[in-house]
């Protein structure tokens, strides 16, 4: 006889992941920058969607509302299907949102690497985890300068610090995340390794890439062509 399964169930997940995927793909970064009628943010800086190529264009406004949109849709996604679906579909969602922002269907799949969105849904499943990972971040982007650096060491400690805070269904969802999140960052990995990554340098004149505007951000990575 065959086991019996709880279709219902199954479809509750599958609209939870649905509906978490389509919060996770709303692309903040080139909406943002596209509404203020910039260049496309793809065909600058590293190409990368996220805020840290918006800052890396010389907009610190527009990068600092991609980070908040970025971080929001994940906590958003994760709230509402609580909400709807209650804590364990929420998982679900979650999961959506993140590889929602990963391989967003409106950008042919290419999507960010995903950390503003990682945050996002860490804080919405348990915020203590998620100041930890804000912290650890802070403290290895201060000391190193390395951005990606500082998300890696971060969400590697994350799934650790979920387990200790005895959440161990979001640690295992966050152990995969954190596999996602490090494979997205392969590149950075091998700069890292190479000394060619490159670091956070405040400065007042820099030229952002797009109409000459001052920038706060300087890198010694070159631009993709």
């Amino acid at each position: 006889m065959l086991p019996s399964f709880d279709s219902s169930l199954l479809l509750s997940c599958a609209a939870a992941f649905a509906f978490g995927y389509l919060c996770g793909s709303i692309p903040f970064g080139p909406l943002l920058t596209r509404l203020a009628g910039r260049q496309d943010l793809r065909s600058i800086g590293s190409g990368n969607i996220g805020a840290t190529n918006v800052l890396r264009a010389g907009h610190k406004g527009l990068a600092a509302a991609t980070l908040l949109g970025d971080v929001l849709k994940g906590t958003a996604a994760v709230l509402v299907a609580r909400y709807w679906w209650g804590r364990e579909l929420a998982l679900c969602a979650g999961f959506g949102a993140f590889l929602g922002h990963l391989f967003p269907v409106w950008l042919r799949f290419k999507g960010g690497k995903g950390v503003a969105t990682y945050l996002g849904i860490l804080l919405a499943l348990a915020w203590p985890a998620a100041l930890m990972f804000a912290l650890v971040w802070l403290a290895v982007a201060a000391l190193t300068r390395y951005s990606s650096l500082a998300a890696l060491i971060a969400s590697a400690a994350t799934p650790p610090a979920l387990w200790l805070l005895d959440h161990p269904a979001e640690a295992q969802l966050f152990a995969a995340l954190t596999v996602l999140l490090w494979i997205m960052h392969r590149g950075n990995i091998a700069r890292l390794r190479n000394g060619t990554e490159g670091k956070i340098r405040i400065s007042p004149s820099v030229q952002g890439k797009s109409g000459g505007e001052p920038g706060p951000l300087h890198s010694n990575r070159k631009p993709l062509p």
